[in-house]
């Protein structure tokens, strides 16, 4: 049996917040459970608030998981088990975050190596020149500082140093929703062959379906704090199981769903039962009462089965 990259078993985490005499509690993931192995991309989608950037911050070890436990190849990880280093990487949403300006760009993209240790200034000069050909750009450009560059290749550059350690995991966190259609499509294939060539398992987080749809193997979507529905990537849309799955996926098919439409903003979800029931328009009362695990399906829905059968 191959053994998971990433390995998330009932992952819950809640956030504190207040004085000690008046503590409120938010649960920002509730029990999430799946597995990513090598040369897989998961995607995770959701509106806003929903836990995806606290789940991928679980599984990079930067945030403790109050329940449950995150493996990386066998080996517990978070705040007090550290990953090996340079095993784990992440591409932000705004390379600008991630980018000293006054850095070159050969110099960060081998900052993670000079971070290491054990690799000489000329050693380094070589690999990050090969990294930004890697990804598509010219070695020339190293000279070059952020501000440069187009937002293309500035996450392009980001790509390139998040792959210079070679990582066995990395997290696409709404890594092309800044830039221009043309230029997403670019970054996208880059990071499917990049891929294929690196087999690193990774959870590509967007808003965007399309961009999602292009480079993910399977999908998991995320509704307030919980897994609503994971599958493979061409099951969600040919048929989502799940009514917040056919609610999302109406961005991408309008016609498709037309009459399917849920009731409120996500302010409304339920503390009992699904936490979608109140904005569901399929909802019963044991939806409101006893809320639903993922069955054979991976489908947390009590009437999962009469949708899919209903088409």
């Amino acid at each position: 049996m191959r053994t998971p990259v990433i390995d998330a078993r009932y992952v819950a985490v809640t956030y504190t917040s207040g004085p000690l005499w008046n503590r409120r509690y938010t649960q920002a993931v509730k029990a999430m459970t799946f597995e990513l192995y090598s040369g897989e991309t998961l995607g995770l989608v959701g509106e806003s608030g929903s836990g995806k950037t606290t789940l991928a911050r679980v599984c990079l070890g930067l945030v403790p998981a109050t329940h449950g436990a995150v493996l990386f190849e066998r080996q517990l990880i978070g705040p007090r088990n550290k990953p090996p280093p340079g095993k784990l990487a992440v591409v932000m949403q705004h390379p600008e975050w991630s980018l000293n300006p006054r850095l070159r760009v050969g110099v960060a993209v081998a900052e993670p190596l000079a971070i290491l240790g054990g690799t000489t200034r000329r050693e380094r000069q070589a690999r990050a020149a090969r990294a930004l050909e890697m990804v598509g750009l010219d070695a020339s450009l190293a000279v070059r500082y952020p501000h440069e560059l187009s937002g293309g290749q500035r996450q392009r550059v980001s790509i390139a140093r998040a792959l210079i350690t070679e990582p066995r995991f990395i997290v696409f966190d709404e890594a092309v929703s800044a830039l221009d259609v043309s230029v997403q499509t670019q970054v996208l294939n880059v990071i499917k062959d990049l891929q294929e060539q690196h087999a690193f398992a990774a959870l590509f987080i967007s808003h965007d379906l399309a961009a999602t749809r292009y480079v993910s193997h399977r999908m998991a979507v995320m509704y307030a704090g919980s897994l609503m529905e994971i599958g493979p990537t061409a099951r969600f849309y040919a048929s989502p199981r799940h009514p917040y799955s056919r609610a999302l996926s109406i961005a991408v098919d309008p016609l498709r769903y037309q009459s399917f439409a849920l009731h409120g903003g996500a302010e409304d979800s339920a503390a009992d039962g699904c936490p979608l029931s109140l904005r569901c328009p399929l909802s019963t009362d044991r939806c409101r009462t006893e809320a639903p695990e993922p069955g054979d399906a991976d489908t947390a829905c009590h009437r999962a089965d009469e949708l899919a059968r209903a088409g």
